[in-house]
């Protein structure tokens, strides 16, 4: 596990992702989702490649229920880019890494 990526949760939520002085990359997960098990490695790889030009950011929704229902995340994993405070990018299920570098 790349120790760039920040495990978030509900209350953190605002202060990891909305004030971020960096792109973010929300990723929403679940511990028995299969494709969410496949992309981890792939993310902790672009975790150490963009460096301190952007933040990957896991949230739980087993353990943190209210912001995917904020959010409208009805699948996972949901990859969500925020610039600034606000989504600016979506994208839903597992992908190659070059597709997800690509995406952000």
């Amino acid at each position: 596990m790349s120790d760039k990526i920040v495990y978030s949760s509900d209350a953190a939520f605002e202060a990891d992702v909305l004030k971020s002085d960096v792109p973010v990359l929300l990723d929403l997960w679940a511990p028995w989702c299969g494709p969410c098990k496949m992309i981890a490695p792939i993310l902790d790889e672009l975790a150490e490649e963009f460096g301190d030009r952007l933040k990957i950011v896991k949230i739980n929704i087993d353990d943190n229920q209210q912001t995917p229902a904020n959010l409208g995340v009805r699948s996972i994993p949901t990859l969500i880019i925020f610039k600034d405070g606000q989504p600016v990018a979506t994208q839903v299920g597992a992908l190659p890494k070059q597709r997800l570098a690509d995406f952000i």
